[in-house]
């Protein structure tokens, strides 16, 4: 049981990370389908960033594990710029650019790390590899029923997310920011009569968005193959945006959706293990997620309020 519990946090908080990013950017205003391009390339950026100091400053892979969390959240985050020029500054249609975002993400980090492995390291590969994340164990803390599971040799990543989200959920509920970002979702017209700048607010809301999807991936990238790929993801940016559609927009119900998902797909796992299954059908397994959001989707969707003012671009003159 403590396996089960183990491996669906370790996929469920990297998913509800980079959900809170979305959370942050729709509650501006801004339509999020950007989130499977910000978490890949932010990933390629720490990806990389790995691969080069083990290759020349011979960094420790502990230390160098760390450092490439914060180079794909500053990744993500300037990569996150290009959709928030073309959906606040040139007013593109919002989910045609982010679409056209996850393509340029995914064409582009694969090339860009065939080049760079072949011209920095000699190597014809477009993937970079990882060392293990380093894991934490709470021996006094493991026996004690369900929560144990927490605390046995689970990926440090897992409890840097949990008090990362505690920040931006203070923020987002309890400051001044976080309040005039949910009023630019819902009546952008009000807050610019207070004085506050709604496309400079919605430009910090989409940075926010790629930062925490990028330090998602990169978390994805050590939890499932232990090295950089544009090809690992399979859609968790999109899962991403369900689970926070799910939970209504809401960060604490969002974490709820995601930890449905990850048990999904945890138990998926065992099952086949279990019948002894060939291992193909751990393919099947990758399918669970998104089945559970069909469903899921099928009974909640109808009670689901998006934020009034999403996908609107803000005009001055509709004031």
């Amino acid at each position: 049981m403590n396996s089960i519990i183990g491996d669906s946090v370790t996929f469920a908080l990297p998913l509800f990370i980079i959900a809170i990013g979305g959370i942050y950017c729709e509650g501006s205003g801004i339509v999020n389908l950007a989130s499977e391009g910000f978490l890949g390339m932010g990933a390629f950026f720490g990806g990389f960033a790995f691969a080069l100091f083990a290759q020349f400053l011979g960094m420790s892979s502990v230390a160098n594990a760390y450092l490439s969390l914060l180079f794909a959240l500053c990744g993500g985050a300037i990569f996150s710029m290009i959709y928030a020029l073309l959906s606040i500054k040139f007013k593109a249609n919002q989910v045609v650019s982010g679409v056209v975002v996850n393509m340029l993400s995914t064409a582009l980090s694969a090339f860009l790390a065939s080049q760079l492995n072949l011209s920095i390291f000699g190597q014809a590969s477009n993937k970079f590899l990882l060392a293990v994340f380093p894991r934490f164990t709470v021996k006094w803390l493991v026996n004690i029923p369900i929560l144990g599971a927490f605390f046995d040799d689970t990926y440090v990543f897992v409890y840097i997310i949990l008090f990362v989200a505690i920040i931006m959920t203070y923020v987002l509920y309890k400051t001044p920011f976080g309040m005039n970002l949910r009023a630019c979702g819902d009546n952008p017209q009000a807050v610019a009569t207070t004085g506050r700048d709604v496309n400079s607010i919605r430009f910090k809301a989409i940075v926010i968005n790629g930062a925490l999807a990028g330090f998602g991936g990169m978390c994805f990238a050590y939890s499932i193959s232990t090295n950089f790929s544009s090809s690992i993801y399979a859609g968790y940016g999109y899962l991403a945006i369900a689970a926070y559609i799910f939970g209504n927009w809401r960060i604490k119900q969002t974490l709820y959706a995601c930890l449905i998902f990850g048990f999904s797909r945890s138990i998926g796992y065992v099952l086949i293990q279990h019948l002894g299954l060939p291992s193909t059908y751990s393919d099947l397994v990758l399918t669970l997620p998104y089945i559970m959001t069909l469903v899921l989707l099928l009974f909640f969707s109808k009670s689901n309020i998006s934020p009034k003012a999403l996908g609107e671009p803000y005009e001055k003159s509709k004031r």
